[in-house]
């Protein structure tokens, strides 16, 4: 389900609302008021459980040990969560300085530097949001528009299909041009002026517009159109008019040796021959290129990040200091590549990821990653995000990727906020991990006529249809077949379907369907997942089998009607 960030209203009807704390389900959508600053409080303040909180963090814990491999998944992390202005967890573990060289030799234990929740970490490419930034302010002061084309700035772009590229599609990387500059800047240019140059004359490997791909050239570039409108350096565009305004202290580029012992160390590289990295920029093109560059280069904290997430929820302002406009910030967590379902895409920042946003994801979840290990993820439609920092590349990158740490962080939260029954006082739930299978069943009963009719309501928050959940029938409580069901409802399938799945709408489904006449049928949901991405789970509530006006199954009624393998009675 692709839609554009049209229902976020403004104005006082959107914030004056009563607003029922704490659900996933039914979510108030609007922005924050704009006057909402962060405070510390607990989970159940905000109407959260913590439970699944402090297992996320149990989970962090057990990534900064050694596993089969040997190694940790990460030396350190530190995390943080907030629904509704209340930041109701910070968390750090493992250490922010570990190891003396590539192949993971430990420090001595007085030399190691734990993790704080004022840990200072390399962003990598969070910071492009700094940018994206940066060039929608220029938007608002009337220098550009999104479609403006790059050529305009540069001639370089001037001729061939680069005359096409517009600032929109290096926003959306559908520019055109490959991953990255070839050769590397830092190997293949011998100062500064050149490696800028090179960028600007990087070739396409598409058309622009005809396809997505990931390029950091993209940003790079729009790094040098902030400057050139601007007749400013990037970093200093953004100290002025984004990180002091919001008044993020620990936010910047190239930051100061006074902080480098709170700095998260990233990697021993001997190629180029940097040593271990740490107060420098990791990523070798934006260290060649001084430190500052468009794609990377922003270092910043936990608390900082989230000032920023807050700025965002509350529509482009924090603490009476407005970096952008409501309306542009829309524009901004606006899908612009629907024409590329898997990676839907705002101005800067990317939208509906479940692979690092988790049970969080939705249409409108806007978020970014970097390559050193950090994770933002900010949900409007709950006011909630999640701030996941890791020196995952400390000291080698090729330790493994930590995309499921990213999604447990931002699921907790998600499963932290309450799916409240439809019907009466508690609902069957499961909540698999990955490759998994859980039945709810019946007991069985007798039909007389075709005319026996099933309905209940369903919760349902999948990866997609890898991870189905599907009502089925059995007459023999061995062989078990599909039956069709309507379904109706928010982000409800159209027709009759044989399986229910998605993840977004964020609302209980009506489902109905007629069952085969059998002397003893039974009834099983049955939630199958994929090795990947799982998302929240499945509800069922409210089941009643009738036939002919009279009562065959009542679940509210008979909840020991059911046996239930992965399921769970919920009262929240």
């Amino acid at each position: 389900m692709l839609v554009a960030l049209t229902t976020l209203t403004s104005g006082a009807s959107a914030i004056t609302g009563r607003h029922d704390a704490g659900r996933f389900d039914r979510p108030q959508q609007g922005f924050a008021p704009a006057w909402t600053t962060l405070r510390p409080g607990p989970p159940q303040e905000v109407g959260l459980d913590p439970a699944p909180i402090k297992a996320a963090e149990d989970f962090l814990a057990s990534w900064t040990k050694p596993d089969t491999t040997g190694h940790p998944h990460f030396s350190g992390a530190v995390g943080l969560l907030a629904h509704d202005g209340v930041v109701v967890d910070r968390y750090a573990v493992g250490g922010a300085l570990r190891y003396a060289d590539a192949a993971g030799t430990e420090l001595p234990a007085d030399q190691q530097v734990p993790m704080k929740n004022d840990t200072i970490f390399d962003m990598a490419s969070i910071s492009k949001l700094f940018t994206s930034i940066a060039v929608l302010q220029l938007v608002e002061r009337g220098q550009l528009t999104i479609d403006t084309p790059v050529s305009r700035f540069f001639p370089e772009f001037a001729a061939g299909d680069k005359a096409a590229i517009t600032v929109k599609m290096l926003l959306t990387h559908v520019s055109g041009f490959d991953a990255d500059p070839i050769p590397s800047l830092w190997a293949g240019y011998p100062d500064i002026p050149s490696r800028r140059q090179a960028v600007l004359d990087s070739p396409l490997k598409n058309k622009p517009g005809t396809t997505y791909l990931y390029s950091d050239i993209n940003l790079l570039t729009l790094g040098f159109i902030v400057e050139k409108l601007t007749g400013q350096t990037l970093d200093k565009v953004v100290h002025d008019r984004i990180t002091a305004p919001l008044g993020m202290v620990d936010t910047g580029y190239n930051p100061p040796a006074s902080k480098l012992d709170r700095i998260a160390a990233t990697e021993f590289e001997a190629n180029p021959p940097r040593g271990m990295v740490r107060g420098s920029v990791h990523d070798e093109n934006a260290w060649s290129l001084g430190g500052v560059a468009g794609h990377a280069g922003v270092f910043s904290t936990a608390g900082d990040m989230a000032t920023l997430a807050q700025t965002i929820l509350n529509g482009g302002s924090y603490r009476g200091h407005r970096i952008l406009g409501q309306e542009t910030v829309r524009q901004m967590l606006t899908n612009y590549n629907q024409q590329f379902p898997d990676d839907s895409h705002g101005l800067g920042f990317e939208l509906d990821q479940p692979w690092y946003m988790g049970a969080l994801a939705s249409p409108v979840t806007a978020g970014h990653t970097g390559f050193t290990g950090t994770t933002l993820v900010i949900d409007p439609e709950s006011r909630s995000f999640a701030v996941l920092l890791t020196n995952r590349v400390h000291p080698s990158r090729g330790w493994g990727s930590i995309n499921t740490a990213r999604q447990v962080w931002a699921t907790s939260l998600a499963r932290a906020m309450a799916v409240r029954p439809e019907v009466g006082k508690d609902a069957w739930t499961s909540t698999l991990g990955n490759a998994s299978v859980a039945t709810l069943s019946t007991h069985p009963f007798t039909t007389d006529s075709d005319q026996a009719r099933v309905s209940f309501y369903a919760f349902v928050d999948t990866e997609g249809p890898t991870d189905p959940l599907q009502l089925q029938a059995s007459t023999d409580g061995v062989n078990w077949q599909p039956i069709a069901v309507s379904v109706s409802g928010p982000g409800a399938p159209s027709g009759s379907v044989t399986s229910l799945s998605g993840h977004g709408h964020r609302a209980w489904w009506k489902v109905t369907g007629t069952l085969p006449r059998a002397a003893a049928v039974s009834l099983r949901w049955r939630y199958s997942t994929d090795p990947g991405y799982t998302g929240r789970g499945v509800s069922v509530d409210g089941v009643k089998v009738t036939e002919s006006g009279r009562s065959l199954l009542d679940g509210e009624r008979n909840p020991a009607a059911f046996v239930a393998e992965g399921w769970q009675l919920s009262a929240r």
